[in-house]
């Protein structure tokens, strides 16, 4: 293809190339942008594949201006804005969507897919969870690609090459690639990018339990973190409550936690005796301070308090994934309750109606003891008809008597909390806690998967043998719940018809099939050391394996010399290696052809020192009719070997075989 017909027009197939590579870029837009931006990118792609067949695209430059213009005031209006990440890739969107409409030549061609691989990085600083990078990482290859079959031309049956080509460009990088991640001087102290604010993550958590506010997340799959219990394989025994808040605030159905937390004072801890837990969680960025564990921590990780209620309370907000390892107990930490954790743990409001300040006093009344009291109030719960949903309808903070009397149907945050105001009305001193409640247990990387549906709210009173007591009402009306993750109790709640299902009956097989299963767990353990193998390798990580090998206390200035040095000795090493190779190939082919001229010579044409191998082709091709094709054959592949850029390397062993079986006599 000439120059100026190139210049002219786009090949069809480095188009498909890359509109494909472009489609791989679209899923972080349509998790972090307005709709209509991805939608817009996708609407031009469709749009260039009906029009490049015609001839037809966008010439007009007054129509270019105005479609920019109304773009930006569309981008303005979306986010009223134009500073921040999200604008500014929107707009590089909106302007690759106008190019792709108005490309033609081949400068365009290269500039968009220039604009594609700044794409694929924009597209990480939007989120880089592992499925994301597989898609960039594909978009990236295959931008190489349609550049590579850009140059080549588009040749039938030309599908492989190129795509080979890149892979080996890619696997030559690699080394190198290798080299500056682990060496090159982290500039901050994470890998991980987070642009973009978090304060409107959906967590479960805040500083207020209102009605709703947990079930609401019972069908999200977002993580929360992930947990590793060091020098065990197997999860430990019995239901794993991961302690976040302690709210001690009460106003009938809602509950408040401090908003700074006080440390708890070295004097009144007290150390556990008997068996404990030591885990190593991973926990997802959220933009507060909440940090769990299981009931309870003991030991706080760096930049972290122990708040009162034995919770872990982070010194600065989490943005990054954050890894830290904790140790807990099992059984409660008994210590005296101060007078005024007293005072504050009976205090109810006085909205509370009589109906049920009588029916806590009926408790005691019966029997005053507190074990009794809190023995009759879950059978209250278990005997008095309550259900258990995630769609329990509104209540309001003042709704306790509605509940307890009248609907009898509410999620976890309204037993723990409503359980706890009763307590308090008996002369209990109750408390409500918020964090999770099991997980999903990954058997291939051994690790527990917590995600935002295993929010969980229970209550802990106090008790003078044993301190402060763990009592979820929630396994009273909900069985089974404290020793599954949510997802899996619901699936058992719907096998036993206890609940309806809203998927079909082929979509739950499938999820619930062996292979799909397997399939899961493999790609969160993929994912998982994604984010603690990568995008955790921050400062302090590559100290500790720049300790390992030796090349500690060195300044950034040196390492990044160092760094210099062995990747000019790796190209060096690289392009002496590749010429070697080239040299010994290009001697054996030269070595295969003066033996190919030495047996025609013994059959009498001899080639002359100025004769090129298809001049003596055709000449030996006709003083030797009975081996005519066979001399063609052998000549064209030496041209081939000689002269094309990339010969494939079967052509070379063909050649040789033709050269050894080519008749050195006369028959």
């Amino acid at each position: 293809m000439s120059r100026s017909n190139r210049d002219r027009s786009i090949p069809r197939r480095p188009l498909l190339w890359l509109a494909a590579a472009l489609l791989f870029t679209l899923p972080p837009m349509f998790g972090s942008l307005v709709t209509w931006v991805p939608c817009l990118f996708l609407l031009a792609l469709a749009i260039e594949f009906w029009m490049e067949p015609r001839g037809y695209r966008l010439r007009f430059t007054t129509l270019k201006l105005m479609l920019a213009a109304a773009a930006l005031f569309a981008i303005f209006a979306s986010y009223g804005s134009l500073k921040g990440v999200e604008p500014a890739v929107s707009l590089l969107v909106v302007l690759m969507s106008l190019k792709i409409l108005e490309a033609q030549t081949a400068r365009e061609f290269q500039v968009m897919v220039l604009i594609g691989w700044v794409l694929c990085l924009c597209g990480f600083f939007l989120s880089q969870d592992f499925a994301i990078a597989v898609c960039l990482l594909t978009a990236f290859v295959l931008l190489l690609v349609a550049l590579i079959q850009f140059n080549r031309g588009s040749s039938p049956g030309a599908f492989w090459p190129p795509l080979r080509t890149a892979c080996k460009l890619l696997a030559q990088a690699a080394p190198l690639v290798v080299l500056l991640f682990f060496l090159f001087p982290r500039l901050n102290t994470g890998f991980r990018l987070e642009f973009r604010d978090l304060r409107s993550a959906r967590t479960g958590f805040s500083d207020r339990l209102s009605p709703g506010s947990i079930a609401t997340l019972a069908n999200s799959s977002d993580i929360a973190f992930r947990a590793e219990f060091p020098g065990s394989k197997t999860p430990p025994p019995g239901p794993m409550y991961w302690r976040g808040a302690v709210m001690w605030d009460c106003d009938g159905m809602e509950w408040l936690a401090p908003y700074a937390p006080a440390s708890t004072s070295r004097s009144i801890r007290q150390f556990p005796r008997g068996h404990t837990i030591r885990q190593r969680i991973t926990l997802a960025p959220h933009g507060a301070r909440w940090m769990f564990a299981l009931d309870r921590p003991f030991e706080t990780p760096a930049r972290a308090i122990l708040a009162r209620g034995d919770y872990l309370w982070s010194v600065q907000p989490i943005r990054k994934p954050r890894q830290y390892e904790v140790v807990s107990s099992p059984e409660a930490v008994g210590k005296e309750l101060q007078s005024n954790e007293r005072r504050e743990a009976l205090e109810v409001p006085s909205s509370i109606s009589p109906a049920v300040r009588e029916l806590a006093q009926s408790w005691t009344a019966q029997n005053s003891t507190p074990r009794a009291i809190i023995n009759s109030a879950l059978q209250f719960f278990r005997t008095q008809g309550f259900g258990y949903s995630l769609s329990p309808g509104e209540y309001r903070k003042n709704d306790l008597e509605q509940f307890l009397f009248h609907r009898r149907v509410g999620f976890c945050e309204h037993y723990a909390a409503s359980f706890a105001t009763l307590m308090r009305l008996a002369g209990i001193p109750a408390r409500v806690v918020v964090g999770y409640l099991g997980g999903e247990y990954n058997d291939l990387g051994h690790f527990f998967l917590v995600r935002q549906a295993d929010t969980h709210a229970w209550c802990e009173v106090w008790l003078s043998d044993s301190g402060w007591t763990r009592v979820d009402p929630t396994t009273v009306v909900a069985p089974g719940r404290a020793s599954l993750d949510l997802n899996s109790f619901l699936e058992r709640r719907i096998a036993s018809g206890q609940m309806v299902s809203h998927r079909s009956a082929f979509l739950t097989q499938l999820t619930q099939s062996a292979i799909f299963t397997n399939i899961r767990l493999a790609w969160e353990t993929l994912s998982y050391q994604w984010d603690t193998r990568l995008l955790a390798f921050d400062a302090d990580v590559q100290e500790v394996f720049l300790n390992s090998i030796g090349l500690a206390n060195y300044g950034p200035l040196v390492l990044i010399i160092e760094i210099l040095i062995v990747a000019v000795a790796l190209l060096v090493i690289y392009f002496g290696w590749m010429r070697l190779r080239t040299r010994a190939r290009a001697d054996r082919v030269m070595a295969l052809y003066e033996r190919f001229c030495r047996k025609a010579a013994r059959l009498g044409v001899r080639r002359d020192p100025w004769e090129g191998p298809s001049d003596f082709s055709m000449r030996a091709a006709q003083l030797l009719p009975d081996e005519s094709e066979r001399i063609r054959q052998i000549s064209n592949a030496y041209i081939a070997l000689r002269y094309a850029p990339e010969p494939a390397a079967i052509s070379l062993d063909r050649f040789a075989k033709e050269v050894r079986v080519f008749p050195s006599h006369r028959h």
